[in-house]
């Protein structure tokens, strides 16, 4: 299969994802029942933005434009450990391999292994050739390369055994917002959905705050109000109820609503239903510390960066860890 039929089939996998079909709501019913943290809504989400942004042919061949992709007589077959913190979040990598023109040899997350298979059987009804080139498999055996996602932790595990493999390895990483103070409440609000969306679980939700100095979070908590919603989520509450009550018993200063926590911390990555912030003085004191945090970061929202409500709305073109991944396989 060439790239142009490559591409084709791709095309039409995203007329098979639009949440108002039958099987859609289905299948995201059976990945709910499986993890409550996937509610369908998420999953409709997410498949709304691999449909729009990833398999539309005026995207795909802008991204596809900046490469000479060669095709391979003898494909090499790279292995992909997949995550599993929000519904699809390894699809992008899938889909890299699929235009590379190389085979996969996936290996999903017991968090998120209902989806998956559900979509690969869609794109295997576009066109056969992709039984034998995408493959779901528990061992790894037989692969040529490596992408792996996960905790910084299993990213030690990972450099281990994956190093005599060319690889990618992928560790935590947050998403940060910079506050001027002279946004809108409707620009706030957009920026709940960077903050809401997936729970706050993705590495593109912004989990922390640059504010300035003297910065008060009033019309920041009127503007997320149509968000409350999230508490009646019984994880999310779960999280929300432990995480204030330590902070209470530890009488550690924070601000909260009944639905968001928000703490002074240096760390990027916040926990469940928290947000961390952190005050600057000035521009340079800004810039200074999106320097010293660039590794641990995933993404900025703010004027000049991503749009407020885009961080996890990404294009094609936006890698995660900001590691190409196409290219590396391209190379291979």
């Amino acid at each position: 299969m060439n790239l142009a039929q490559r591409k084709e089939s791709l095309i039409q996998l995203a007329g098979k994802l639009h949440p108002e079909s039958p099987a859609v709501q289905d299948i995201a019913a059976k990945a709910y029942e499986h993890n409550r943290w996937f509610t369908p809504e998420n999953i409709f989400r997410m498949l709304t933005n691999i449909s729009e942004q990833f398999l539309q042919e005026e995207k795909l061949e802008q991204w596809i434009s900046a490469y000479k992709i060669r095709e391979h007589r003898h494909p090499k077959t790279v292995g992909l450990i997949m995550a599993g913190n929000i519904p699809l979040v390894g699809f992008h990598d899938l889909l890299c391999v699929m235009i590379s023109g190389h085979k996969a040899l996936v290996k999903l997350s017991s968090k998120d292994n209902i989806l998956l298979p559900w979509l690969l059987e869609r794109l295997y009804e576009a066109d056969d050739y992709w039984r034998s080139a995408m493959v779901i498999s528990d061992l790894l055996t037989g692969m040529d390369a490596a992408i792996a996602t996960g905790s910084n932790n299993s990213s030690r595990y990972f450099n281990y055994y994956l190093s005599k493999y060319p690889h990618i390895i992928r560790k935590n990483r947050g998403s940060v917002a910079v506050i001027t103070g002279h946004e809108t409440s409707v620009s706030l609000q957009q920026l709940g959905i960077d903050i809401f969306s997936y729970f706050g679980l993705g590495c593109r939700n912004v989990s922390k705050l640059l504010v300035p100095a003297e910065y008060s979070f009033d019309r920041l908590f009127e503007s997320l109000e149509p968000f409350r919603s999230v508490i009646d989520h019984h994880k999310y509450k779960n999280n929300f109820d432990y995480n204030l009550t330590l902070l209470l018993m530890n009488r550690q200063p924070h601000f909260h609503n009944d639905f968001v926590i928000l703490r002074e911390d240096a760390r990027i990555v916040s926990q469940v239903a928290t947000l961390h912030y952190e005050r600057y003085a000035d521009e340079a004191a800004l810039r200074e510390k999106l320097l010293q945090e660039e590794a641990a970061i995933q993404c900025i929202a703010g004027e000049g960066y991503v749009g407020f409500g885009k961080t996890q709305a990404p294009e094609l073109w936006d890698y995660a860890d900001h590691i190409d991944t196409l290219q590396f396989l391209n190379e291979l």
